[in-house]
């Protein structure tokens, strides 16, 4: 049996492929067409959604990882390659990637597939820094996919084919001051904070006053290797301490459910003020310490404050036991004809539910008060959609279908969740 990473999702494939390179993804390939059998490839299993699920065969790409390649600031690296191996072997080169996401135990591929992002209001998302990627389609055969249609191929959810290679910009090695600390919601929602940085974020407890906001800038100065272990090292430890104080409360609040609001409010203050200086993916990846459920919408920019004052009054109003923060982040449009943020800046807004505690009251609500503001859903974490939804929201979902049709005419990359939102 699979299960993704928070236990949420699982299957039972007929069988399970780890190819060793891509000839072994195109025979794997093959031979399921020929036993009329359907492919979902699948990475670190990080997704909340039923993307890889599946009865067939699983194609799992964990064998496929390390950079193929560097040339200039460009980048050409295995899709099975996790997000902190990227990074790492960037880092070696004075490289690293120009946006980053919070967690870096994704794949490269699985990634750039669920259009995963992080927050700054300027640079695009990990799909938006691929310049070519090479797929296995549908008829087992291996093609580069440049130009125009490269769009349709930055976000595909895997309905396209197996992403087998990705080539990405890159840039020099990024030097970042992080900062942390407690702001009033209010401040955090203007764009003077969230487009004054390179990178900045921030979460906001149900029935809490303050958001915990983190926010850094390029410097040119240089980690001090005296003092940068202990530096970190204290900045995480505020970070873990905050983490378990969450995971605690979301057990004390589910016995008890009446002390949430209290709850929330401790762990805000908990959170504390410090900031660090150190390469970017030192800084800003967060280690899970707890697992949970996760809904996240991509609202016009213009309408996420509205969007996250209206989300947190209506969890206040229905007496929702949320243990978890709102992670409020930022992007820029997106060219990618089916990402989320595709034609538009995009505030971001993700909701979380803990492990064992039913995730579908708050996914809903967020569904519906997000929704009302115009957002779409991010396609690795829980949602309700349908493909009538979709093509309302995507216009440009007819070219990616023709582009389907030519890469995967009889759709053996599909399973009943692509169905229901691309069909």
């Amino acid at each position: 049996m699979w299960t993704n990473w928070s236990g949420g999702q699982e299957c039972r494939p007929s069988a399970t492929v780890r190819p060793l390179d891509e000839a072994g993804v195109r025979a794997a390939v093959r031979r399921a067409t020929r036993r009329g059998m359907r492919v979902r490839p699948v990475g670190a299993g990080h997704s909340f959604s039923p993307l890889a699920v599946t009865n067939d065969v699983l194609l799992d790409l964990s064998a496929l990882t390390g950079l193929v390649g560097v040339s200039g600031q460009r980048v050409r690296v295995r899709a099975g390659t996790t997000l902190a191996g990227l990074n790492v072997a960037l880092a070696e080169r004075g490289l690293a990637l120009a946006t980053l996401a919070d967690v870096d135990t994704p794949t490269v591929a699985g990634a750039v597939a669920t259009g995963t992002h992080g927050s700054t209001a300027r640079i695009g998302s990990l799909s938006a820094q691929i310049t070519a990627l090479r797929m296995v389609q549908g008829e087992g055969t291996a093609v580069e996919i440049t130009g125009p249609e490269l769009d349709a191929a930055r976000t595909s959810l895997g309905a396209l084919g197996v992403i087998t290679e990705v080539e990405l910009a890159v840039v020099g090695a990024l030097v970042l001051r992080l900062t942390q600390s407690r702001v009033p919601l209010d401040e955090v929602l203007t764009p003077d904070y969230l487009d004054a940085h390179r990178w900045a974020e921030f979460s906001v407890f149900p029935y809490a006053e303050d958001a915990l906001a983190r926010w850094a800038d390029q410097v040119t100065d240089q980690p001090d290797p005296r003092t940068r272990a202990n530096t970190v090292r204290t900045f995480v430890e505020r970070r873990v301490v905050r983490a378990a104080a969450v995971g605690g409360g979301v057990a004390l609040g589910r016995t008890v459910p009446r002390l949430v609001p209290t709850i929330n409010r401790a762990a805000t203050v908990l959170t504390g003020s410090g900031s660090v200086t150190d390469l970017a993916h030192r800084v800003l990846v967060a280690r899970p310490v707890v697992r949970w459920e996760e809904s996240e919408w991509a609202l016009p920019r213009e309408a996420l404050a509205d969007g996250v004052r209206e989300l947190l009054a209506a969890i206040k109003e229905r007496e929702l036991d949320v243990g978890f923060p709102l992670e409020v982040r930022v992007g820029p449009a997106e060219t990618g004809w089916l990402h989320p943020a595709y034609g538009r800046p995009t505030g971001w807004v993700a909701v979380h539910t803990a492990i064992g505690t039913d995730p579908e009251p708050l996914s809903r609500l967020a569904a519906d008060v997000l929704g009302a503001h115009g957002g779409r859903p991010h396609w690795g974490k829980r949602h309700p959609w349908t493909a009538e939804q979709v093509a309302h929201a995507y216009p440009k979902l007819a070219d990616f279908r023709a582009v389907r049709d030519r890469y995967d005419p009889d759709r053996v990359f599909t399973n009943p969740h692509l169905a229901a939102l691309l069909d």
